[in-house]
């Protein structure tokens, strides 16, 4: 069968460019195609979909790890076709062409990812739906309410680990085990969170030597658990599953739960780590968040338009010959879903610049019959726990210059290594209560000056006297700018709130501290649920 690339492992190759040249970069592989792996693709994702639509228009050839062809999808049109026609492209990868006549080995560094399984992401019809209703169904089931107060109560937690240090790397300390602690208390399997959970759940999907054996790690937790929740069942997810209708063996329940609980903590813990870069690097994202001009869960809607968790979805079949984009796709060639160039893609969004929040037409958790079920789960732990954790330290600044931020990629994300930011200390709160405004600790001095700040000017963007709406969540109640001694603010109210100390700890552009009545309705909203 011809094949559409200029390059395959094998095939006769086209001439070979001079050793000065740029095509002997690590972007460039065999036949002149660019890499999307490795260093330039790392450092810059963005720069290389903009190449490759410059040079290929909606749909690129490109290269996988041992410069496998593959195509990459760039246009936001043509990924929902793919993604909603699975009778032209398939989710089941025994119809790749490459691991037919034995180009991709077993032992590739994307096997977890590419590797046929006996769940819904690689079933396409009956099957499909049989899985896909199980664990839809049991997602129904999830409380979601409950789930809130989960997040609510780690989120307290972690914060508690580092408050009195003064400093957190919010990558390591907070968005990276936030998701694992939740979905692990979702799935019913607590005592499993520990590091190493964590560390093989980040290691899976990044195409490294040791990413095998980290998935086998979390596939034996997970089976462990269906054998237990075979014999002892619970009120949780693992044992929904067991339980339901479509009668789903134990190696379908567990590489299920392994698919959720990866899929989940990967998308979450990347979205977490991408608002909070957002907030402590752009002012006027900082600005409009503190200002009551945007929510948290709005913020975290434009971060999936900007920044998704997932850059790519890995991958679909061509069922048959057939056309896409302007190219010529042969059976068993395989595809990759792009979300991130897609997000972008000028026809559908000309404006990069433009406000997003509340439009939901993104393709961050794909789309079609195999569209993220879980999406929802993942937005309220990130919406909570964004909160939350600007609900506890509103001072929150950037340790670093924003130039030092670095990033590790792979086909699949792109992964803020670590952001160090600075806070005023403060004392830890008992997990079981709601999240608050915790009083830095201060020098005795600092603590002695009391004054009295009275607010002259109603808040910009709202009425003399109103209050900032419910949903506008921890940055809707941020410190004093200026105030430069721990101060009693008083509102038009009457109401008083803690000032937050420090000059120079507190951005300038946060607005002035929020009417007390805002926190005794949070108070009494987590009272009430």
């Amino acid at each position: 069968m011809t094949t559409p690339f200029h390059y395959e492992p094998g095939a006769a190759q086209g001439p070979v460019p001079p050793p000065e040249c740029p095509a002997h970069g690590l972007g460039t592989g065999p036949g002149g195609l660019r890499r999307l792996y490795g260093p330039e693709a790392e450092r810059d994702p963005h720069g290389l979909y903009d190449k490759l639509r410059a040079e290929h228009g909606s749909v690129a050839p490109v290269l996988l790890h041992g410069d496998v062809p593959v195509w990459l999808v760039l246009g936001h049109s043509e990924n929902l076709h793919m993604t909603r026609t699975p009778s032209q492209f398939s989710r089941d990868s025994r119809r790749w062409r490459a691991l037919q006549d034995g180009t991709v080995a077993p032992d590739h560094p994307l096997a977890p990812i590419f590797t046929w399984q006996p769940v819904c992401v690689f079933a396409d019809g009956a099957t499909h739906e049989r899985q896909r209703g199980a664990v839809t169904d049991s997602m129904g089931r999830i409380d979601t309410r409950g789930v809130r107060r989960h997040v609510n109560r780690y989120s307290n937690r972690l914060v508690n680990d580092f408050c009195q240090e003064g400093r957190v790397d919010l990558v390591g300390q907070f968005a990276e085990r936030l998701p694992m602690m939740v979905m692990c208390a979702i799935l019913g399997m607590p005592e499993e969170y520990n590091d190493r959970m964590v560390r093989a759940a980040r290691d899976m999907t990044r195409g490294t030597a040791t990413a095998i054996a980290s998935n086998a790690y979390v596939l034996d937790a997970l089976t462990r658990l269906v054998q237990r929740r075979r014999r002892e069942p619970a009120d949780d997810f693992a044992t929904w599953l067991v339980d339901h209708p479509a009668g789903m063996n134990d190696r379908e329940v567990s590489e299920h739960l392994r698919l959720i609980l990866i899929a989940s903590y990967e998308a979450t813990a990347n979205l977490i780590a991408n608002v909070l870069r957002m907030v402590l690097t752009d002012p006027r994202f900082r600005a409009r968040l503190s200002g009551g001009h945007m929510t948290v869960p709005e913020a975290v809607e434009q971060i999936l338009w900007d920044e998704p968790p997932f850059t790519a979805v890995f991958g679909r079949w061509a069922v048959g010959d057939t056309e896409l984009g302007g190219q010529q796709i042969k059976a068993g060639d395989a595809l990759i879903v792009g979300i991130a160039p897609a997000n972008t893609d000028p026809v559908v969004r000309p404006d990069l610049n433009a406000d997003m929040e509340g439009n939901r037409a993104h393709l961050a958790f794909s789309g079609g019959p195999h569209e993220c079920p879980g999406q929802d789960i993942g937005r309220a732990i990130a919406d909570v726990g964004v909160d939350a954790l600007l609900m506890r330290l509103p001072d929150l600044e950037l340790a670093v210059d924003e130039s030092e931020l670095s990033w590790i990629g792979n086909i699949l994300g792109r992964h803020l290594v670590d952001l160090p930011a600075d806070f005023a200390a403060r004392e830890p709160q008992d997990d079981k209560e709601p999240p608050s405004m915790g009083k830095p600790n201060l020098p005795r001095q600092d603590r002695e000056v009391q004054p009295t700040v009275r607010r002259t000017a109603p808040t910009p963007g709202r009425p003399p006297g109103a209050a900032p709406p419910a949903s506008t969540g921890a940055m809707g109640v941020p410190g004093v700018p200026g105030v430069t001694s721990t101060a009693t603010v008083t509102d038009e109210s009457g109401g008083t709130s803690a000032g937050q100390s420090a000059a120079g700890r507190i951005p300038q552009q946060r607005s002035e501290t929020a009417p007390a009545r805002l926190w005794r309705a949070v108070s009494r909203w987590w009272s009430d649920n």
